[in-house]
């Protein structure tokens, strides 16, 4: 299969948002070949899923660190964009691939990378179940997109490791995600509108569900090197062809 590779490093959240549907816009519905990117983000930045409201967070607290809050086209809840690699696929219809399968295809390819990054991270694994969303959102923790982990999200030992959020614009496929690598994002209660103790009931959630990569290694990960694994794992799982 043939990608366009492109690695566009360290932007602000508008950019990056942005950017991901400008390829969407750009992929013909009978393209042979998919863009694969994979993106940084500076400053740091909250994003929300599509139907998520502003009121959600604190604009105050996050302009005062200098924290960037915008929307995604794809839906979910709040992620703190910080010490991670993002990517995003995006995937015309003349490739004949049901979301699904994209959705799963994506989660191996990235499981494929971390293994290739360190062999200590080959017991990430995909997600087997669906939880009941709707339930999910009900509690105060369904504010927060890694508090839970949907089929086929890649998890380590039972914490979520990667979050990915999909949707289909006009037949196109256009899916990205967040990879952590460091433990800023367990902040993110910080910046939302909630009382000092939700923000602490929220912090020991996501500390109890979540897991990085340089929590796991115990070690400070060189993120150009973490990106070349990646990439390589994308390679081997898609027999990928980089145009």
């Amino acid at each position: 299969m043939k990608f366009k590779l492109i690695r566009s490093g360290y932007n602000n959240g508008e950019y990056n948002m942005k950017f991901d549907m400008k390829l969407v816009n750009e992929i013909e519905a009978t393209s042979d070949f998919a863009f694969f990117r994979v993106y940084y983000w500076k400053p740091f930045a909250i994003s929300l899923g599509a139907h998520q409201k502003f009121e959600d967070i604190d604009l105050q607290a996050a302009k005062k660190d200098n924290i960037d809050v915008v929307k995604r086209p794809t839906g979910g809840r709040a992620i703190l964009h910080a010490e991670e690699l993002t990517y995003s696929v995006v995937i015309s219809p003349s490739f004949e691939m049901k979301p699904k399968e994209i959705y799963e295809k994506v989660s191996l390819a990235l499981a494929r990378g971390l293994r290739l990054f360190d062999e200590k991270l080959s017991d990430a694994k995909l997600e087997e179940n669906q939880p009941d969303f709707a339930s999910v959102l009900q509690n105060q923790s369904g504010m927060l997109c890694f508090a839970s982990a949907a089929r086929n999200e890649v998890k380590f030992r039972g914490k979520k490791l990667i979050g990915s959020a999909q949707r289909k614009i006009g037949g196109k496929i256009l899916q990205h995600g967040s990879i952590l690598i460091g433990s800023y994002h367990r902040n993110l209660p910080n910046f939302l509108n909630v009382s000092e103790k939700s923000k602490t009931e929220l912090k020991t959630e996501l500390i109890d569900k979540t897991t990085e990569v340089e929590t796991i290694l115990n070690r400070k990960i060189l993120y150009s090197e973490f990106e070349e694994a990646i990439i390589a794992g994308w390679q081997e799982e898609w027999n990928a062809f980089f145009v």
